[in-house]
C-alpha cells in the first residue's frame, strides 16, 4: 500500500469513524461528510492521472459537484432545523413528532 492511498484510506475512515461514533451536531455529522467527500475526491482524481485516461477525466469533477450540492442541502436543512427546534442537536430531533 503506497503512502498515498494509506493517507486517503485513512481520511475516509476518520471521517467515516466521526460520523458513525460522534453524532451530536448536526453540524458535526456534515463536516465528517464533507471531509469523506472530498478525500474520494481527491483519490479519484488522482487515480484518473495514473491512468492517463481522457474519457473519464470529467468523473472527479462530477463527484465534486454532487458533494457541492450535498453541502448546500444539509446547510439548508441545518438552517432549517435550527430554526423550528432552537438547535442543531440531532438527539433532541424526532422525527416522529409534528
Amino acid at each position: 500500500m503506497t503512502p498515498t492511498h494509506f493517507s486517503f484510506t485513512s481520511a475516509f475512515l476518520l471521517g467515516l469513524m466521526g460520523l458513525t461514533f460522534h453524532r451530536t451536531h448536526l453540524l458535526s455529522a456534515l463536516l465528517c461528510l464533507e471531509g469523506m467527500m472530498l478525500s474520494l475526491f481527491i483519490a479519484l482524481a488522482l487515480w484518473m492521472l495514473q491512468l492517463e485516461s481522457t474519457g473519464s477525466s470529467a468523473i472527479p469533477m462530477l463527484l465534486l459537484t454532487f458533494s457541492a450540492c450535498e453541502a448546500a442541502v444539509g446547510l439548508a436543512l441545518m438552517v432549517a432545523t435550527t430554526r423550528t427546534h432552537g438547535s442543531d442537536n440531532l438527539k433532541n430531533l424526532n422525527l416522529l413528532q409534528c
